[in-house]
């Protein structure tokens, strides 16, 4: 499967579509027959859903855990009324199933990923460094820092140096 969007940027355009999106598993929630996942890339995170009638996606999910990554192909539809999650981009939107793949499985995490790590030893976060930078707050300092770089460099360059 080869990605056709970001987890951020499927909107209200995309109802009616159907999409491929790859990332982390942030959160599984099991309802005792559909199976919601929240799916997270650099870009943000969509709610996916795995119904009971799509038998092999629905077996794969039941065995995915937190911070595995995996692709998924499914169709947007609009989220129910009331369900909507305002506080996300893509929370007026879900995806429903109908194939999933576990890219790579992970361990449990030794800290939190979604929560900011401040109660995490810094010790143990600097250890799993590749881990800490799946947090949002640190890839917003990565991207600061990359747009700083850029504007140095255009104004070096700019200049003759």
């Amino acid at each position: 499967m080869k990605r056709t969007h970001y987890c951020g940027h499927v909107g209200e355009k995309e109802i009616g579509k159907n999409v491929v999106l790859t990332g982390w598993l942030h959160r599984r929630r099991d309802h005792g027959g559909l199976i919601f996942i929240d799916l997270r890339d650099r870009e943000g995170v969509i709610q996916i859903v795995v119904d009971p009638k799509e038998k092999l996606p629905y077996e794969t999910a039941k065995e995915v855990r937190g911070e595995y990554v995996l692709a998924v192909s499914g169709e947007v539809i609009a989220r129910p009324r009331g369900t909507e999650n305002l506080h996300l981009k893509s929370g007026k939107v879900e995806v429903h199933v109908t194939d999933l793949e576990i890219l790579n499985a992970s361990k449990t995490p030794p800290f939190s990923i979604e929560k900011t790590s401040d109660t995490a030893n810094e010790l143990v976060r600097l250890q799993y460094r590749y881990l800490d930078l799946r947090r949002e707050e640190m890839q917003e300092n990565i991207k600061v820092r990359h747009r700083i770089s850029q504007v140095s460099r255009e104004f070096l360059n700019s200049h003759g140096f």
